[in-house]
């Protein structure tokens, strides 16, 4: 690691906020994985744009590394700084703009966080789209620079969806203005589309022009207690045929257990399923919903269920599902984000479900995603016995496993956490050998040097 001190900063970087503290350093050289131990030389805080491209340049002729940095909670390594990187905070660029209602769209900052965005449209009569448990931390820049997806993908798409405009810093210091919010443009190859899912290693992202939509009528949820996994695809069917969905989540009955003892809720049924389905739809006339749940149950579909009669209600039902990653955390959980067509979900599922019977026999594995959209999360929990070392190992040997399991359905080995550091060495199993060059000499143009967010997505 080279050596560094403040004099370096206020002689190259004047105006520029830079932390060298060693807590600081821990906390910003990481983010949710915690399966590799931060080693970043500088924190560095930038207010605005300008010094955004000053922290390029100056990178770029001392020989520094950056790795962009939003509300640290990915799950795939994507922010971990192990290699005496300069950590770039986006935090203090938290300025938005007033809601353009005429346009239905917002301009902000890459640090504003994610539920700002949504608080701020729905004072307007708008919504944002994109939603996830980690919305209150998250910040924007982070979400566009993993296309985050979340829990209403189904009805609003993922974060790629709402991005009308686009402002980023390239590896040569260069800023772009991408779209700049226009609907249509046919002007030659969108950009803006290359920087969202970048992971940060072709550009910082620093601000976008978000799309907003007309917020969405009173919607009804609904949790369902499923006799077993062969029931969710018939249940979607049925649903989606049935109404307008705008989420239809998915979940075993281990991780109900693991929700209720970390935030001391009640079961939601009077009797456990081995699965759970949750759906959020427009809100419907009763009798057509209850004449839906009968025919539902009268196919063996679902066991029981209940249907939210409150907004409040409707929260608390959200919780079963939404609060598994945070009940689940203290366990070091390893991660697999995997996603397929919606048809194909059932025989991964099988498939997946007999595979890590057979190589975690020893481990409490827990099953849970986003059914509507083919997305399914695999999360195998740490024993409190085993070191994180040997635990992380015995995960990525089965990894190959899964991986071509998810290859033979022409799936994707990462849905919506991103590739990072953790999934970068499968990267095969979901590109092919020529996609992955294009995407090194797509690198090369953005970033000739290899100074952002080196390690992540690509090797090398």
């Amino acid at each position: 690691m080279k050596s560094i001190d403040n004099q370096f900063f206020q002689t190259h970087l004047q105006g520029v906020d830079v932390s060298l503290d060693s807590q600081i350093l821990d906390t910003y050289g990481r983010d949710w994985t915690h399966l590799r131990e931060p080693a970043p030389s500088a924190v560095l805080f930038p207010r605005d744009t300008d010094q955004v491209q000053q922290i390029v340049h100056q990178a770029r002729e001392h020989g520094f590394a950056i790795v962009p940095s939003g509300g640290r909670t990915g799950l795939s390594g994507g922010a971990v700084a192990a290699d005496g990187e300069w950590v770039v905070s986006l935090e203090k660029m938290r300025t938005m703009g007033e809601v353009n209602i005429t346009e239905s769209c917002v301009d902000v900052e890459a640090g504003v966080v994610t539920a700002t965005i949504q608080q701020a449209a729905g004072h307007s009569g708008l919504f944002y789209g994109v939603d996830f448990a980690s919305a209150g931390s998250s910040q924007i820049g982070g979400n566009i620079a993993t296309n985050a997806g979340g829990i209403r993908v189904l009805r609003y798409g993922l974060t790629r969806d709402q991005i009308l405009g686009l402002t980023a810093v390239t590896g040569t210091g260069e800023l772009l203005a991408l779209n700049q919010g226009l609907i249509k443009n046919a002007t030659g190859y969108d950009l803006r589309h290359l920087l969202i899912g970048s992971e940060g290693t072709l550009a910082i992202i620093t601000g976008a022009t978000l799309k907003l939509w007309p917020k969405p009528p009173l919607r009804d949820v609904l949790l369902l207690g499923l006799p077993d996994h062969q029931a969710v695809m018939p249940l979607f069917a049925s649903a989606s045929h049935s109404f307008k969905l705008s989420a239809f989540e998915f979940f075993s009955q281990a991780c109900v257990e693991h929700v209720c003892t970390h935030a001391g809720l009640q079961p939601p049924l009077d009797q456990p399923a081995s699965y759970y389905a949750l759906l959020e739809l427009d809100q419907v006339d009763e009798p057509l919903m209850l004449d839906w749940f009968e025919q539902a149950m009268d196919s063996g579909w679902i066991e029981d269920g209940v249907i939210s009669q409150s907004h409040e209600q409707s929260q608390q039902l959200w919780a079963y599902r939404e609060r598994i990653s945070e009940s689940i955390a203290p366990r070091k959980p390893y991660k697999n984000d995997i996603a397929v067509r919606v048809g194909s979900v059932p025989a991964l599922l099988e498939q997946l479900d007999e595979l890590v019977k057979q190589h975690y026999p020893d481990f409490e594995v827990l099953w849970y995603g986003h059914i509507g959209d083919g997305n399914l999360h695999l999360n195998v929990l740490k024993p409190d016995t085993m070191a994180l070392d040997t635990f992380k190992s015995q995960c990525e040997q089965v990894n190959e496993l899964v991986f071509a399991a998810v290859q033979n359905h022409l799936g994707s080995i990462s849905a919506e956490h991103g590739v990072g550091l953790l999934k970068q060495p499968w990267l095969n199993f979901s590109r092919s050998a020529a996609e992955i060059e294009l995407m090194r000499c797509i690198k090369r143009q953005f970033d000739p040097d290899g100074i952002l967010n080196p390690g992540k997505l690509l090797s090398g």
